[in-house]
C-alpha cells in the first residue's frame, strides 16, 4: 500500500514541477553550470531556477539572488556553493519551505570528525523545518520518465539514456556514470538513478522503498560499501519482494583489511561483510560477486519465486564452451544434475539420441533448430530440473536461428532458463535481451547470476520472543554483579541451552559434590581465553587431584595475570559427545543482533567453515545453518557414522539467538564448545561468555 507521505517525498525527489539550482555557474566548462544545461538537454519539463547572486540569468533563464527571493514554490533544490556555505543555502530551503534539497558539495562525514558535526549541524537544520535532505557529497539522480537529469556527473552530457525498467541506488557518487554507461551499453533501459552520498538523512533504504511505489521500476540494483539504515533497507527489500521487484546488490567489502578482533572466537571468525550477507539473504535480496552480474541477473529471476530446490540442467552445442560454465558452478557449489531416464525416453521417441551425462551435449546430435529446440523444451517440462543453462557456440555468431531462437521461443517456460553464448555475438545478445531472456557473455557471470540464483530465498520471519525463557534470562542476568562463566552459563540455561552441572570453590581444600572426573578452570571475569593463561586442568580423577589442580592454577594466574578479578574455580562435569561446536552471538554495528554456528575449536576460523544468521532464528532456520556448516557432516550421518542429535543442537541455536531480546543489550556471547552428544541424548554447554552492550561487564 502507498504511504501518502512516502509519495509526496517522491513526487518532489523524482518528479519536480520545478527545481532551484543554488551555485548555478554561467561557465559552460564548470561542473556546477551541467545540472542546468543536462535538464534541458534531456527534456525536463519543469521550471529550472538557476540560483547565482552574482547572474540575472544564466543560460537564458532568469536567475535569483538566493532561493528565498523566488517568487513562487521550489519543490527541490540542488545545492553546489563551497562547504562552508553549504548551511546558509540549507537555512533558506527551510525558510522557503522546499521539501527535498540535494547536496552535491562535499567536505562533510567523509572528511573526519569535523565533517560529521558539519553534517550533523545540517540534518538538524533540516529536521527542525521538515526539509528533507539527499547527500551531502552526492553526485545527483535521474529519472528518465520525468526526464529529470539533475546530476553533474559528465556521462549525460552525450549519452542518451533510455527510459527502461531497472532502477540503480549507488553509495558510490563516482561509480554512477560507470553503471550508467556499462547499462546503457548492454541496451537496458533505466527507470530511476540516485547516487545517496554521505546518506545524513536520506538512506539507500527509503530511497529504495520510493523506489518500490515506481510504476515503471522492476528491478531495482544497489551499489553499496556498507549498511547505514538497516532497518529501512529490511523494510524496502520485503516491500519489493512482495511487490515482486527483485532487490539485486553489489557490496564492497568481501575482504576485511584489518578487521578488530573481539573477546570471543565469534568477533575473530566473522567480519562485517559475513553480517551482510545474512542481511540480504534474511530480507530476500539477491547478491552478486560480479558487477557485470549486476546487470545480467535481472531477466533471470523477473517473474520468479526463490525455488524449493536448485537443481541445474545444462545443455549445449559446444562442449568447451559449456564446461568453463559447468566448472564454475561445481566450485560453487552449484548441484548439476544429469537428464532424467524420462527425459532420454522422450527425446529418444523423436529420434534424439543423448546420454546421461550431467552435460548433454548436442554436438554428435547435429547442430540443428529441431534438435535444440526439442532438448531444450524436454528439458524444461521435466521435473528433475529446476533451471536450464542453455549453452550456443559459434551459432550465436553466424546462425542465431539454430539455437538462439529456439530459446527465445522457450522464454515463457515456468521454470528460469539462463543462456550462456561462448563467441563473442552481440546480435545475438541483443536478441535475448529484446526477448526477456538472460543471455550471458562470460562464464563467470553466468555461474555467479546461478548462484545467485541458488541462494535467493524468501524473505525471513523472526520468531517471537519465548517470553518465560527470556524472563528468566533476564532474572539471571540481574543477579549477576559481574558475568564470570558460571554466571553467563546460567543465563544461557535459562534461554534453554544446557550447561554442564558445576560447581564454584573459592580454595583448594574446599570439597565437591560432583562426580569425577571433572574440568577445574579459573572464574574470572578478566580472562576470556583460559587456556591461554593455563587456566584449565581437564581429566581429574579425584579430590585430591583437583586440590592440586586449583592451587596450580590460582599460582599461575597470580604469576601471569596479577591484576585480573578472580572469582574461584569453576569445577565442572566432564562432559564427552560426539562432536563440538561454537555457537556465537554479537550484535553487528551495521545490521544488529546475529548468530553464528561452526564447527568447534579453530577451524570454523581457519577454513570460514560457519552459518551466519540475523537473530533471533526459529528453529527452522537453525536447522539449516547445521546443514551449511561443512565440518558438522560428522553429525549429520556422514558415510554411515552414528547421527549427533541435531534436533537438540537446532533447540540450542534458536533459543541462544533469543539473547537478541535481552536489556540490556549484549553485545557478543559464546558457548565454546558446546557438546553434541548421539541422537536423542542432547546437547551441553562447557564453556561460555557473555559480554554486555556496554562493555562494563565480561564472562
Amino acid at each position: 500500500m502507498k504511504d501518502p507521505k512516502r509519495s509526496l517525498l517522491a513526487q518532489a525527489l523524482f518528479a519536480p514541477r520545478s527545481v532551484a539550482l543554488i551555485g548555478a555557474s554561467s561557465d559552460a566548462t564548470k561542473n556546477t553550470a551541467r545540472p542546468q544545461r543536462f535538464l534541458r538537454h534531456h527534456g525536463f519539463a519543469g521550471r529550472v531556477i538557476p540560483i547565482n547572486p552574482g547572474r540575472q540569468e544564466i543560460f537564458g533563464e532568469k536567475a535569483y539572488p538566493d532561493v528565498r527571493a523566488v517568487p513562487e514554490p521550489v519543490d527541490h533544490a540542488f545545492i553546489m556553493v563551497p562547504t562552508d556555505r553549504v548551511a546558509d543555502a540549507v537555512a533558506q530551503c527551510c525558510e522557503k519551505r522546499v521539501p527535498v534539497v540535494t547536496i552535491f558539495s562535499d567536505g562533510f562525514a567523509e572528511t573526519g570528525e569535523a565533517g560529521r558535526r558539519k553534517q550533523h549541524e545540517l540534518l538538524e537544520l533540516a529536521r527542525a523545518s521538515g526539509v528533507r535532505l539527499l547527500g551531502p557529497n552526492c553526485i545527483g539522480l535521474l529519472d528518465t520518465h520525468s526526464r529529470l537529469a539533475l546530476s553533474v556527473n559528465a556521462v549525460l552530457e552525450k549519452a542518451e539514456i533510455s527510459a527502461g525498467s531497472v532502477a540503480i541506488v549507488s553509495q558510490s557518487g563516482s561509480m554512477m556514470g560507470g553503471l550508467m554507461s556499462r547499462g546503457a551499453g548492454r541496451g537496458i533501459g533505466f527507470s530511476r538513478l540516485v547516487s545517496v552520498g554521505n546518506e545524513a538523512d536520506l538512506s539507500v533504504g527509503e530511497v529504495t522503498d520510493m523506489i518500490v511505489d515506481d510504476p515503471d521500476t522492476r528491478v531495482i540494483l544497489l551499489f553499496m560499501e556498507t549498511i547505514r539504515d538497516a532497518e529501512r533497507l529490511s523494510a524496502a527489500a520485503r516491500r519489493a519482494f512482495a511487490a515482486g521487484k527483485p532487490v539485486i546488490v553489489f557490496k564492497l567489502g568481501r575482504s576485511d583489511v584489518g578487521v578488530e578482533l573481539a573477546s570471543s572466537h565469534t568477533g575473530a571468525m566473522t567480519g562485517s561483510d559475513d553480517s551482510a550477507e545474512a542481511f540480504f539473504r534474511a530480507n530476500g535480496m539477491l547478491r552478486v560477486e560480479l558487477l557485470e552480474t549486476l546487470f545480467e541477473l535481472p531477466s533471470l529471476v523477473l517473474g520468479q519465486r526463490p525455488a524449493a530446490r536448485h537443481r541445474v540442467a545444462v545443455m549445449t552445442t559446444t562442449g568447451g564452451g559449456a564446461a568453463t560454465v559447468v566448472d564454475r558452478l561445481g566450485v560453487l557449489g552449484v548441484e548439476v544434475v544429469p537428464p532424467a531416464d524420462a527425459v532420454v525416453a522422450s527425446l529418444a521417441q523423436k529420434g534424439i539420441q543423448i546420454n546421461r551425462a550431467r552435460l548433454t551435449d548436442l554436438t554428435l546430435a547435429g547442430a540443428r533448430k529441431e534438435v535444440y529446440s526439442a532438448v531444450l523444451n524436454t528439458l524444461l517440462a521435466s521435473d528433475h530440473c529446476d533451471l536450464v543453462l542453455a549453452v550456443v557456440g559459434s551459432s550465436a555468431q553466424f546462425q542465431p536461428e539454430i539455437a538462439v531462437e529456439p530459446i527465445i521461443a522457450a522464454k515463457e517456460a515456468a521454470k528460469p532458463l539462463a543462456a550462456f553464448l561462448a563467441p563473442h555475438a552481440d546480435a545475438s545478445l541483443a536478441l535475448l535481451r529484446d526477448a526477456g531472456v538472460a543471455g550471458f557473455r562470460t562464464p563467470e557471470a553466468c555461474a555467479d547470476a546461478i548462484r545467485a540464483w541458488r541462494e535467493w530465498r524468501a524473505p525471513i520471519e523472526a520468531p517471537e520472543p519465548l517470553a518465560v525463557r527470556l524472563k528468566a534470562a533476564q532474572s539471571a542476568l540481574a543477579s549477576a554483579k559481574r558475568l564470570n562463566e558460571h554466571e553467563a552459563c546460567r543465563v544461557f540455561a535459562a534461554l534453554g541451552v544446557p550447561a554442564a552441572p558445576s560447581e564454584v570453590i573459592t580454595g583448594p581444600d574446599q570439597a565437591v559434590k560432583l562426580g569425577y572426573p571433572v574440568v577445574a578452570k579459573i572464574l574470572s571475569p578478566d580472562i576470556a581465553h583460559k587456556t591461554d593463561v593455563g587456566g584449565v586442568v581437564v581429566n581429574i580423577a579425584n579430590a585430591e587431584e583437583l586440590k592440586r589442580a586449583a592451587a596450580a592454577i590460582l599460582q599461575r594466574i597470580r604469576s601471569s595475570r596479577a591484576g585480573a578479578r578472580v572469582n574461584g574455580i569453576l569445577v565442572q562435569h566432564m562432559e564427552q559427545g560426539l562432536a563440538e561446536v561454537i555457537l556465537g552471538y554479537k550484535r553487528d554495528p551495521q545490521v544488529g543482533p546475529i548468530v553464528v554456528l561452526g564447527a568447534g575449536g579453530t577451524l570454523a576460523e581457519i577454513y570460514r567453515d560457519f552459518a551466519v544468521r540475523l537473530a533471533p532464528v526459529t528453529e527452522q532456520e537453525a536447522a539449516r545453518m547445521i546443514e551449511e556448516v561443512k565440518g558438522l557432516a560428522i553429525i549429520r550421518g556422514y558415510r554411515n557414522l552414528p547421527r549427533g542429535d541435531c534436533a537438540s543442537l537446532a533447540e540450542a541455536v534458536a533459543a541462544f539467538s533469543q539473547l537478541a531480546a535481552l536489556t540490556p543489550p549484549v553485545a557478543e556471547a559464546e558457548v565454546n564448545p558446546l557438546i553434541v552428544k548421539l541422537e536423542g541424548e542432547g546437547v551441553v554447554a562447557v564453556d561460555g561468555l557473555l559480554v554486555l552492550a556496554d562493555n562494563s561487564e565480561t564472562a
